[in-house]
């Protein structure tokens, strides 16, 4: 319910809580911190704490044509570390079951930040973190309940207009929700739970690599590098998860290298399609250290995707564990 932000003062850097009271938005200080860096990594991390906490509680379950509302019980790993574990496990839905993965790691990126920070900060930042958590529950509550608000002056919450910063959390909004219930329509609650399982594996890998080059995308369950740029000449990685219901020849993990090729070579500006090189397939799941160092090591370089381009059948892509099962051309 609250957006954080921070701003100079005084030789420091202090976080503000932004959020709907009964008098309109207001601000409070959160705390004050002395690093200018460390603070924006804690003022990213509690909008995206309260922007996972918040959205799934605020959007309609639509799936099947119905309307419904999503479950609040990722609420309780926020401020319980014995049941955070609880937000990797469950076959609510794809969507649901992503959002709660993205929560956790929010969660261990704010506990790499508070401990960096002094005592006094660290508590003030936990406290900011169980305030906004009680003032969710209690909306919630009254709101199933069909009464008002509470009559403090605290955090007001509105169903279907959620009062966040969201804007680089990959899969948190409504495009992304669509899309993977549309991926979801037929399935059986073990394909959910397994879908679910690839994501958070696709999201782990994803967080864990340190190439900035690198691109979750969620919906298509992979991630790619393409160290030219979209639609340029050349070739890019991509790592590619089952496809929930096994179809479109996704039953299984694969790596492919993939090169543009134009959509009409005699018009640069036609656009271009990207190709496979070569895949590697595997039959067992890799690890996500596995596919984070497959990312490091292309990081955004041309010359070594092109390098793992040339690479036969029977051997693995130089460096990694991956081994190359079909070339094409």
């Amino acid at each position: 319910m609250t957006i954080y932000s921070q701003h100079p003062s005084r030789g420091k850097v202090q976080v503000f809580a932004t959020y709907r009271g009964h008098a309109g938005v207001v601000s409070s200080t959160v705390t004050s911190i002395d690093d200018t860096g460390l603070a924006a990594s804690v003022v990213d991390a509690l909008n995206r704490i309260s922007a996972c906490a918040t959205v799934p509680v605020s959007v309609p379950d639509t799936r099947d044509g119905r309307f419904a509302h999503y479950p609040a019980d990722h609420l309780a790993a926020i401020t319980d570390h014995a049941v955070r574990r609880d937000l990797l496990t469950g076959a609510h839905s794809l969507w649901y079951e992503y959002v709660k993965a993205l929560l956790h790691d929010s969660l261990l990126y704010l506990d790499e930040c508070t401990a960096r920070v002094p005592e006094p900060v660290r508590l003030a930042i936990e406290a900011e973190v169980e305030t906004e958590v009680r003032g969710l529950r209690e909306a919630l509550a009254a709101h199933a309940a069909g009464t008002a608000p509470p009559a403090s002056d605290g955090r007001l919450w509105d169903f279907g207009a959620p009062f966040v910063s969201y804007g680089d959390v990959d899969g948190l909004g409504g495009e992304a929700r669509r899309r993977l219930d549309r991926v979801q329509e037929g399935l059986t609650a073990d394909q959910v739970r397994t879908g679910a399982a690839d994501l958070r594996l696709l999201l782990d890998a994803y967080t864990r690599c340190a190439n900035d080059n690198a691109r979750l995308l969620v919906e298509d369950f992979a991630l790619t590098d393409d160290p030219v740029g979209d639609g340029e000449d050349g070739c890019f990685l991509s790592v590619e998860a089952p496809v929930p219901d096994g179809s479109h020849d996704r039953a299984g993990w694969r790596v492919e290298i993939c090169r543009w090729v134009p959509d009409d070579p005699d018009d640069e500006d036609s656009g271009a399609t990207g190709e496979p090189v070569l895949r590697c397939a595997r039959d067992v799941h890799p690890s996500a250290a596995e596919l984070a160092d497959l990312l490091d090591r292309s990081a955004g370089r041309p010359e070594q995707v092109a390098e793992w381009a040339l690479t036969p059948v029977g051997e693995p892509l130089a460096g990694t564990a991956f081994v190359v099962t079909k070339r094409y051309g």
